[in-house]
């Protein structure tokens, strides 16, 4: 009888033992699942889909989980948020080189959004959070823009909002501000809701912190509809006609190169088309025409073979061409621009200065080499840096390039059109990226650019998607994917700086400084608690 009630009181003894250890095993699980599956929210809400306001839950549901959690939490938790967010965002870096590169980088990437996750959950107890936690947020975003390698600005939230209603605030402190105000609104949102239900401090108290809520919901609205007169896409210097020429390759990723010849010829044949057209009365003549990136791979400084085709391109279309040439000068290589002019030949260059850190050049060769040989023969001359903006004039117009992986880099916009560019031109190459959603997410940072610095831009890409992009971010024509064409159109050319341009870096060192002032709060009050605790 003894053994038998032992059995029975026996379940009834562990019961309050498991319990809190179930309900502590919950605790930790929810709010790991809401930060990574709040990342894939934001994913979601970048192109090719035109779902900007996700962003908005996005970060709400982050600020949810990071609410009054440790700074240590938070670390995980932002790094669970930055997997969900990079992993399926940048899944194309790994398109033809195997998961490797692709998991490193994000396993590194994320590192800044987990010290984002422990810079919010530290601010998360101060009066005004949702100011200091988009401030901490853009200040890691600066960080990763920089570092390291040169940073990797891919993925900033800014870069999601093409399609958004704060877009206009990209031209009143580019990427920082427009960023600033989609996390605010975010952080914003979980506040109003956070306090749309009983709670338990004070009026005062509870009426203040939902005044900041509605605050950060409606401020970032307010000041996108304030900033909407600096959107305009009026010329201020006259209008030119512009041609865009889209070759295509013969294939997709990364052997497209073994076909330079190929390539070259493609865009020879698609501007030769572009004449007989022009010719026929089909369409306008152009005053000057683009090819992208790597459209000549052949140095036509050196080959007199590809210079004659270039040549007789430029010739049959009677305009200048700037055609993106790989070139060897002095031992070096080069991802250049070169103006081509139909009666004097090349006139001008432009040699890209952000290049690609394992595309265009390999830091760590020796170390990666040891890891894997393939990826050192992939990148086996490392190419050289240009150090001067380029901006073309042709046919009377400033052209400023940014080459390809340049539009992520906001110095690298700003300085062609400080050096006096009316128009931009994004040349690029994502034929190694076959499909992906990456061409589709770099078409957005240039509709980004043109409302940041109210130009017209044009993305001539050698597989596509090319585009033109009016100064308000207005897409007016583009191309399919992995076919030749071209486009043809009149754009306005404009000379009026926006407040973006002339502030330059000073609203992401504002919002720096904010963020900085906001953890040093966290940390006094955190030391001042532990004092009082101790007395």
């Amino acid at each position: 009888m003894t053994v038998t009630a032992t059995s029975v009181d026996e379940p009834d003894q562990l019961e309050p033992r498991t319990a809190p250890g179930r309900r502590a095993w919950v605790r930790r699980l929810v709010p790991a699942a809401a930060a990574a599956l709040s990342g894939l929210l934001l994913y979601v809400s970048f192109p090719p889909r035109a779902l900007w306001w996700l962003a908005l839950p996005a970060f709400a549901v982050l600020g949810w989980a990071l609410h009054g959690r440790s700074w240590k939490t938070g670390l995980g938790l932002g790094y669970l948020f930055g997997l969900g967010f990079l992993l399926p965002l940048l899944v194309w870096t790994g398109v033809e080189v195997g998961p490797g590169p692709w998991l490193a980088l994000v396993a590194i990437e994320a590192l800044f959004v987990a010290l984002a996750g422990a810079g919010i959950a530290a601010v998360s107890r101060l009066p005004g959070r949702p100011v200091w936690a988009a401030a901490v947020w853009i200040a890691c975003e600066a960080a990763r823009a920089r570092v390291p390698f040169e940073g990797f600005p891919w993925g900033k939230v800014a870069f999601g909002q093409a399609d958004g209603v704060f877009l206009p605030l990209a031209a009143v402190g580019g990427t920082p501000v427009l960023g600033f105000a989609v996390v605010l609104c975010g952080f914003g949102l979980y506040e109003v809701v956070r306090l749309a239900v009983p709670w338990r401090r004070t009026g005062t108290l509870r009426r203040a912190a939902a005044a900041v809520g509605l605050l950060s919901l409606a401020v970032p609205v307010v000041g996108a509809v304030a900033a909407r007169p600096l959107v305009s896409g009026q010329a201020e210097d006259g209008s030119v006609t512009v041609a865009v020429i889209q070759g295509n390759v013969p294939r997709a990723g990364l052997d497209f190169n073994s076909q330079r010849r190929a390539v070259l010829d493609y865009h020879a044949r698609e501007t030769e088309r572009l004449a007989a057209r022009v010719g026929a009365g089909e369409v306008a003549r152009p005053d000057f025409v683009l090819w992208p990136e790597n459209s000549s791979d052949i140095d036509p400084f050196a080959n007199p073979d590809a210079r004659a085709v270039i040549d007789a391109a430029v010739k049959a279309i009677g305009a200048p061409v700037s055609v993106g040439g790989v070139v060897e000068r002095d031992g070096r290589l080069y991802n250049e621009q070169i103006l081509w002019d139909p009666a004097k030949g090349p006139v001008d260059t432009y040699d890209k200065r952000q290049i690609q850190p394992f595309g265009e050049y390999l830091p760590l060769r020796s170390l990666i080499g040891a890891i894997n040989g393939d990826w050192t023969a992939m990148v086996r001359q490392d190419f050289s840096r240009g150090t001067e903006p380029g901006v073309f004039t042709m046919d009377g117009a400033e052209v400023g390039l940014v080459t390809c992986y340049e539009a992520a880099f906001d110095w690298a916009v700003r300085s062609e059109v400080a050096d006096g560019a009316q128009m931009i031109s994004v040349p690029s190459n994502n034929a190694t990226f076959d499909r992906s959603e990456m061409t589709y997410q770099q078409l957005a940072m240039s509709r980004v650019r043109a409302v940041e610095h109210s130009r017209t831009v044009t993305v001539p890409v050698t597989s596509g998607v090319s585009a033109i992009i009016m100064p308000d971010g207005r897409i007016t024509q583009k191309t399919g994917m992995f076919v030749a064409d071209s486009l043809v159109q009149k754009v306005p050319l404009r000379s009026s700086e926006t407040p973006a341009t002339r502030l330059g870096v000073l609203p992401e060192i504002a919002l720096v400084l904010v963020a900085a002032g906001g953890l040093g709060w966290a940390v006094g009050a955190g030391m001042r608690g532990r004092r009082a605790g101790d007395v």
